[in-house]
């Protein structure tokens, strides 16, 4: 039986259960611009 004190080491990938993209950051960066821009518009219109 296992230590239940002791430390599970588990890979990144493995913990996640598959890849990890970069989609996300650009998603995020897109639609805060977006956003951004839209206040802008409404604000000096």
């Amino acid at each position: 039986m296992a230590d239940p004190n002791e430390p599970i080491h588990i890979a990144t990938e493995d913990a996640r259960a598959g890849s990890t993209p970069h989609m996300t950051r650009y998603i995020l960066v897109i639609s805060l611009v977006l956003v951004i821009a839209i206040f802008g518009f409404l604000v000096i219109r």
